[in-house]
């Protein structure tokens, strides 16, 4: 397994992560936890070190999935959870808010321990930034959590470089997660990929594979299942769904060109953006798990990089990211 360093100075991973999310919350279609382990399971087999998981996807039954998977083998794992998205009540289940009050930032790290059944974990990143709380003030908290031997490094999601900044200041940020691949590319002119360059923090990104889209797996809404989330999200809707499919179906023209499949070519690109890049894309079944693996194999020439710039430049993608509930909740 080819392995990359988390930050200038951090953790060294595997160079493709498991984003576990899918196995439990939002895409529908939930199976059986013995088969999600088993993709958990087959990833550690084949060298993939770094396991991503929050607190809110269930919510937190990912948690205690991730904690069965790797119940024997944590010496295997870089194990990565988040905090700080709270979800809706019973009267309101769609509803979402964001905390990043310490006692809730020590709260939370405890009742994740517990899920996962571990002493420490290795990456504890703030899911999203509140508004309401100086950045200072939870990174503060975090960091305590690092002098409890209860977390070993520290990261944020979705923070805008400001942030980035002030929390880098009061303890270092090992790790950036944010949206990123072919068609959200908006790290790289909205100032957090120079960023966290500069401060030497490493950048992962989540949903490389557009949450799926960018397979070619979907030709129409009717593919996903009643329950997922995907069909409520702008680019899988109406004449956005058409259009951006009209563009995977040139990558996948360019990809079957070079032998490889639509996916493995979006998270080869992903990956040539440079080697402070550790993409976390996520399945539920063990034949994609490995075709996205191969990726790690495919070199893409400057020719092709700029072929597939020309098919998906910044802001190409009709349609916004997320629901815009969902979006209000992003720190810019």
């Amino acid at each position: 397994m080819k392995t990359r360093t988390l930050g200038r100075n951090g953790p060294h991973v595997s160079a493709l992560g498991l984003g576990c999310m899918g196995m439990s919350a939002f895409y529908g279609g939930r199976g059986e936890d013995a088969d999600a382990i088993a993709v958990i399971h087959r990833a550690l087999d084949l060298g993939v070190t770094l396991l991503d998981t929050a607190d809110m996807y269930g919510p937190h039954t990912n948690e205690v999935l991730v904690g069965k998977a790797i119940a024997g083998r944590r010496q295997q794992v870089f194990l990565a959870t988040k905090f700080g998205i709270v979800m809706g009540t019973a009267d309101n289940p769609q509803a979402r808010g964001v905390n990043g009050r310490p006692e809730y930032v020590q709260a939370s790290c405890e009742a994740s321990l517990k899920r996962l059944g571990v002493d420490h974990i290795d990456l504890y990143y703030q899911h999203r930034v509140d508004p309401a709380v100086p950045i200072e003030d939870t990174v503060g908290a975090m960091a305590r959590l690092v002098e409890q031997g209860k977390v070993r490094y520290l990261g944020l999601s979705e923070a805008a470089p400001a942030t980035i900044r002030r929390a880098h200041a009061v303890h270092p940020i090992t790790a950036l997660q944010t949206e990123y691949s072919l068609w959200s590319r908006e790290p790289e002119e909205n100032g957090v990929l120079a960023t966290v360059r500069e401060l030497g923090i490493g950048f992962v990104p989540y949903s490389p594979l557009g949450r799926g889209f960018l397979t070619g797996a979907y030709r129409s809404v009717e593919d996903l299942d009643a329950d997922d989330y995907r069909r409520h999200a702008p680019r899988f809707e109406g004449d956005n769904f058409a259009r951006n499919l009209r563009l995977v179906e040139q990558v996948r023209a360019m990809a079957a060109a070079r032998g490889i499949s639509a996916g493995q070519l979006a998270l080869a690109w992903v990956l040539a953006q440079g080697e402070d890049l550790v993409p976390i894309p996520g399945t539920k079944r063990i034949r994609y798990l490995e075709e996205n693996l191969a990726a790690l194999d495919v070199v893409l020439t400057p020719a092709e990089l700029a072929s597939v710039d020309a098919i998906f430049p910044v802001d190409v993608a009709a349609g916004a990211r997320y629901p815009a509930a969902s979006i209000g909740t992003i720190d810019r």
